[in-house]
């Protein structure tokens, strides 16, 4: 008899077909092989071994043949191996691969009942890119030219960038400034030329305090909303006993504020707009002020 694997043992390629297997079965409550074969090209023999093995070596209990279905269901006993469960996890899954959906048309994931707000990339070179990684990976200073609000005219700057981070609306790099000698954020956009990889900085990611300590920023339903409507908000963010606390580097506390829609600067809108304030930002102040 054939010992069976553990998760940790699966191949990767297998992994991501299991991983399908249960997505698809789960979420969708109907799994075939058309659907293996589809997303990654294989036979349909091969497609049948891989759910066979899925169900003998892994799973038994998680999927029946439904025969009137013609196709595989999960049972009321199904306990995923390879995915999260959570209704948040396939949403993002979905997210992601939405710009892949039109050569998966055949997955018959819900992309034909799903549609994503596309945000308009913002133009980022790949020969500013490039020098940006390998600074990133290596720990390089780079000379780059530059543009910002203060400074509209180009200007030269020299910077050790250790972190890329997207916000979900724009693409910056975290990065030791020469000319301020602080750790700043420099948006990837806004940066002109093409930089020159220079030598080793001693600013590395392990000096940058404010990116290496954390924060909690602590949000609650505005208090001028009835009882009622603090409810629903509650509701909606998951909040425990009135409040969703979310862990933060303190470099990224001002981007943390900008996804949940909450101007700092300007807390007298009306409740039944901004819906959530920070009960913390009098402690947050000190992260907000090169906003």
């Amino acid at each position: 008899m054939k010992r069976k694997q553990s998760i940790e043992q699966v191949r990767w390629d297998l992994a991501l077909r299991y991983r399908l297997i249960e997505t698809v079965g789960w979420w969708e409550g109907r799994l075939t092989t058309g659907h293996l074969m589809q997303s990654f090209g294989i036979s349909r023999q091969q497609a049948s071994k891989d759910i066979n093995t899925y169900i003998t070596e892994h799973a038994p209990k998680n999927l029946t043949y439904d025969k009137q279905l013609k196709g595989y269901v999960p049972s009321k006993h199904f306990k995923p191996l390879f995915i999260d469960d959570s209704a948040s996890a396939y949403l993002h899954l979905l997210y992601q691969n939405n710009e892949r959906a039109p050569h998966i048309d055949g997955l018959a994931l819900a992309y034909a009942h799903t549609r994503v707000l596309e945000v308009p990339d913002r133009p980022i070179r790949p020969e500013v890119l490039r020098p940006l990684l390998k600074a990133c990976r290596e720990g390089l200073r780079l000379e780059t030219e530059y543009v910002s609000f203060n400074t509209p005219n180009v200007e030269v700057r020299l910077i050790a960038p250790h972190t890329l981070v997207y916000t979900g609306m724009r693409w910056h790099v975290r990065a030791y400034c020469e000319k301020n000698g602080q750790y700043r954020d420099f948006v990837l956009s806004r940066l002109r030329g093409q930089p020159d990889l220079l030598d080793q900085s001693p600013n590395t990611r392990e000096q940058d305090e404010d990116w290496n300590v954390e924060i909690p920023v602590i949000f609650e339903p505005d208090g001028r909303l009835n009882a009622a409507q603090k409810a629903i908000i509650e509701t909606d963010f998951g909040m425990t006993l009135g409040q969703l606390v979310v862990p933060s580097r303190r470099a990224l506390v001002k981007y943390v504020l900008q996804r949940y829609q909450i101007d700092h600067r300007n807390l007298a809108v009306l409740p039944e707009a901004q819906q959530l304030v920070v009960s913390n930002l009098k402690e947050l102040k000190p992260w907000l002020l090169n906003d």
